[in-house]
């Protein structure tokens, strides 16, 4: 098995301005490395993270969001397994697919984006970031759930908080103190609103939430408030990098973006490609449950597994071509690439599947779509070229662009 000293240290400066390279040193050399500043087995080929996810013979656990994101955001679902698991999943579910998505959401989704861009539409000037993308996806949840719109800053900061304690790799105190205020806050902001909410049902995800049963099982206020911070969370924090770099690879490559343009049924590939090429995260932990054998070595039973999913994405043993951005190549398959079946892995795979992942296709195809109306040639500001930053969750921070104004 490889040391971290064999190949650039996840943690190190050289690593966040250039993962991908990183990445194609271990996948061939280092495919499992002992880190020791995580504590944690870091794997990196397609053939093992998928086996992670999929975990068909037990061999894996989510144990590790007990210490990882209990803290920020109370128990959640994905700590949950067996029996406790399926069923919390079925009361949060539906409200994510099917008609609830479709009726009650997709008029939710399209308002949102259409109020944002509505603010820069006639500039012919925006940072499709700071603009639109860290706005939108928050904005759409705080309105499926019935929250004031007006908390956007509060519901920013708390998501922003809680990414930076799963992203504090090197355990930083002052992060993790901040994490964990965010959940005292967070608590006190909703627990009063959900109680409030069982009261006075509406029509919204926080009422369908309060009213959900199955086989006899109800949530919790801890449960609800749980999962709506873990949604503000993954929601926005994911679907904002995911907006923001898909724009980034269309405007690079021109020719691709003149598809999607002329043709808005690629959008969904886009994305798709999008998430194997450029993943929002980059880098989920499982717990061994007992002794796995793994390409380049032996995990032992209870050790940390660092799955790194933005190495995994660009394995050349499973993509052709892997560093290179292509909506039209065919070994991703656009059909399951929302779903547990999904040949990519920025969604995870298996039982703890992203249960928005749907949600997260129409934010995305409703969003650009409108935005492509409203920027017929986007281009990139003069000068700019995008630059990703991060190392857990990783996407470009500004995203300026100019475009010809048309009425809206």
């Amino acid at each position: 098995m490889a040391t971290a000293q064999q190949v650039p240290d996840i943690l190190s400066p050289e690593f966040a301005a250039q993962p991908y390279r990183a990445y194609r040193v271990m996948r061939e050399k280092a495919p499992l490395i002992w880190h020791e500043a995580t504590q944690s087995y870091i794997i990196s080929r397609y053939e093992d993270v998928e086996r992670v996810f999929k975990d068909k013979n037990g061999e894996f656990t989510t144990d590790n969001y007990d210490w990882q994101i209990e803290p920020v955001h109370g128990k959640t679902i994905l700590q949950l397994s067996g029996r406790e698991h399926a069923v919390r999943r079925a009361l949060v579910a539906p409200a994510f697919r099917g008609s609830d998505l479709q009726e009650k959401f997709l008029p939710v989704i399209e308002r949102n984006s259409r109020e944002l861009i509505d603010a820069f539409r006639h500039r012919g000037a925006a940072d499709l970031v700071g603009d639109y993308a860290t706005r939108f996806p928050v904005n759409v949840i705080a309105d499926m759930l019935g929250l004031d719109k007006a908390d956007h800053a509060r519901f920013h900061g708390w998501y922003t908080s809680v990414i930076a304690f799963l992203s504090n790799l090197s355990g930083d105190p002052d992060v993790a103190a901040a994490g964990e205020r965010t959940r005292v806050e967070f608590a006190e902001y909703m627990v009063p609103i959900i109680r409030e909410r069982r009261e006075n049902l509406g029509d919204d995800l926080l009422s369908t939430l309060c009213a959900a049963e199955v086989d006899g099982v109800k949530m919790s206020d801890e449960d609800i408030k749980s999962f709506c911070s873990l949604l503000l969370a993954a929601g926005g924090e994911t679907t904002d990098k995911a907006i923001a770099s898909i724009f980034a690879n269309l405007l690079v490559h021109p020719e691709q973006l003149a598809a999607v343009r002329e043709d808005r049924g690629l959008i969904a590939r886009a994305f798709a490609e999008t998430l194997r090429y450029t993943p929002p995260v980059h880098m989920i932990m499982r717990q061994s449950a007992t002794e796995v054998a793994l390409s380049g070595g032996t995990v032992p039973a209870g050790a940390t597994v660092t799955c790194l999913i933005g190495a995994a994405n660009r394995d050349e043993e499973r993509y052709e071509d892997p560093d290179r951005f292509d909506i039209f190549r065919d070994d991703l398959t656009t059909t399951t690439a929302f779903s547990a079946a999904a040949d990519h892995l920025a969604f995870a795979l298996g039982r703890h599947f992203c249960v928005g992942a749907l949600l997260a296709k129409a934010e995305v195809e409703i969003g650009v779509g409108q935005l492509l109306d409203a920027m017929p040639d986007v281009r990139f500001a003069d000068g700019f070229d995008p630059v990703e930053k991060g190392v857990f969750t990783r996407g470009p921070q500004h995203l300026p662009v100019r475009f010809t104004p048309v009425a809206g």
